[in-house]
């Protein structure tokens, strides 16, 4: 598991339209059968399945597994807690702020991996 202070350190997602499941453990320094547990307690988190039942993740799945993952270890939500949080309820003050910041950093995740590819390009 990724100390707090290396989370930050994740690689840029790579533009591509289907991921593995060993390729989002990469991208998300997550272990695969955490996101086989994460699917059973997320709702949202709903990778295509094809032949043989291999899971096939979209880029979105792999910003919502670091928003996930934000939630649990950064921020130090329980299951049921960052369960609610994904779903919208139980918005307290406390929890306003830490999305502020959760958003921000989504949003400057997102701006980086947008310059990359753009300079791909």
């Amino acid at each position: 598991m990724l100390e707090p202070s290396n989370n930050d350190e994740l690689p840029p997602i790579p533009p591509k339209r289907y991921f593995t499941i060993g390729e989002v453990g990469e991208l998300c320094a997550v272990k695969p059968h955490v996101l086989r547990y994460w699917e059973q307690e997320f709702p949202q988190l709903k990778p295509v399945k094809r032949r043989g039942n291999r899971r096939y993740y979209q880029r979105q799945d792999v910003v919502l597994i670091r928003q996930i993952k934000s939630l649990l270890y950064d921020q130090g939500f329980t299951i049921g807690g960052a369960r609610q949080r994904m779903n919208g309820s139980g918005a307290n003050v406390t929890e306003e702020s830490s999305k502020t910041s959760l958003d921000s950093k989504v949003f400057s995740a997102l701006i980086k991996d947008l310059e990359e590819v753009i300079a791909q390009l």
